[in-house]
């Protein structure tokens, strides 16, 4: 499938937007979050962010004007980063920040937005949790003539969005299953494979983009049978992952190993969608699976599933620098606040059910046990100690 038909089914097909993905695993989440969380449980404190979750994080007065940055949890490290981000390059651009986290809940999140409307944001960047939930609330945000930028997640049914700013989800998929052909060399090798599939929240649009881009790439060597489900499991319905909860993923992948490979049959491969799922596919592993261990894939490049990378427990991660796309966000924000077009570079794949979304696209790449010294480390994303 290609990303305009894939657009174009999500529109129809979707029932609403995680990792996330990323989109991803876990950091330390603040005892003041008091909604229920079915994500994965924070092991590792993201960088430069400690603002308790549901409050606003403290910023001096801006000469741009206030921001609105909502983000979905601080329960996902990935989410963390994002916000972090954004918030210091914003100030450092002159805007005044009201950054909020809705601890994975859906009311919080519309009366987060609502407040921010009410105090005077000029602009709001959201990255939702639900991705058709927010429809009443950003029509106030368009009576009230305040511009929306969907970050990550695309926001359906809502003519309030006015860009779209994530990685290239597509490709994170096919980067994925590009991985797992490589690494099982189906081009030459004779195969049969085992493999087994593992998405994210359905509510996620961006869960459908990384399935749908790597089964692109693996469902030609399904249907030729070189490479086998054998839990039967291949629509993105029976794979999906809700909240892309590390929980959901271990249960789901403890009843298919019982079922079928607890007789010593050898699982080859799992393509997992981001790290959060891919963490509890590792842990269900550990417990359950004592084979040949499988080619398995991630996303996001959070600390957990770094270091199972280092320690051989999972193959790969595709690594989206949270820093480049708060650049390109600034840079849209810039652009609208001062009575321009937002730089786009994308203005046919993202079709939120109300037209094609003007989006700007960055672009992910892959990082495994070869090469995260390179991509993670001397950037500076990361530092020895925090993979340790």
């Amino acid at each position: 499938m290609k990303r305009k038909v894939l657009s174009a089914l999500l529109s129809v097909a979707m029932i609403a937007t995680m990792l996330v993905g990323c989109g991803n695993s876990a950091s330390d989440a603040p005892a003041a979050e008091t909604p229920a969380e079915s994500e994965a449980p924070a092991e590792e404190a993201a960088p430069a962010e400690d603002a308790a979750e549901g409050e606003s994080a403290a910023a001096p007065a801006g000469e741009g004007g206030l921001i609105g940055v909502a983000m979905p949890t601080k329960d996902l490290q990935r989410w963390n980063q994002d916000g972090s981000n954004m918030e210091a390059q914003l100030k450092e651009a002159g805007y005044e920040v009201d950054l909020q986290y809705a601890a994975n809940d859906i009311q919080t999140q519309v009366s987060q937005i609502e407040n921010m409307i009410s105090n005077g944001c000029k602009l709001l960047v959201i990255a939702s949790i639900d991705g058709d939930s927010l429809g009443t609330v950003l029509a106030q945000a368009k009576e009230a003539g305040v511009p929306v930028i969907a970050y990550d997640r695309l926001i359906m049914n809502s003519d309030a969005v006015s860009y779209y700013a994530t990685f290239d989800n597509y490709m994170v998929g096919t980067v994925q299953g590009e991985y797992i052909r490589d690494a099982l060399d189906l081009e030459n090798a004779e195969g049969p494979f085992n493999i087994e599939l593992i998405t994210g929240d359905p509510g996620d649009n961006n869960a459908r983009f990384f399935f749908g881009g790597a089964m692109d790439v693996l469902q030609p060597y399904i249907d030729s049978g070189k490479l086998v489900v054998k839990s039967g499991q291949v629509s993105f319905e029976e794979c999906a992952t809700a909240n892309w909860a590390t929980e959901a993923a271990q249960s789901r992948f403890d009843a298919i190993i019982a079922s079928n490979y607890s007789d010593g049959t050898t699982l080859h491969a799992v393509l997992a969608s981001n790290d959060s799922t891919a963490l509890g596919v590792a842990n269900s592993l550990a417990a359950n699976y004592t084979g040949e261990y499988p080619v398995l894939t991630g996303q996001d490049c959070d600390i957990a599933s770094v270091k199972n990378m280092i320690a051989g427990k999972q193959s790969m991660s595709v690594f989206k620098d949270t820093r480049d796309l708060a650049t390109q966000v600034v840079k849209m924000v810039d652009a609208i606040m001062k009575g321009g077009e937002a730089p786009v570079n994308d203005t046919e794949s993202y079709d939120n059910g109300t037209g094609v979304i003007p989006s700007y696209l960055c672009e992910p790449v892959f990082a495994d046990v070869n090469n995260y010294k390179e991509l993670l480390i001397d950037s500076g994303y990361y530092t020895e100690a925090d993979l340790q």
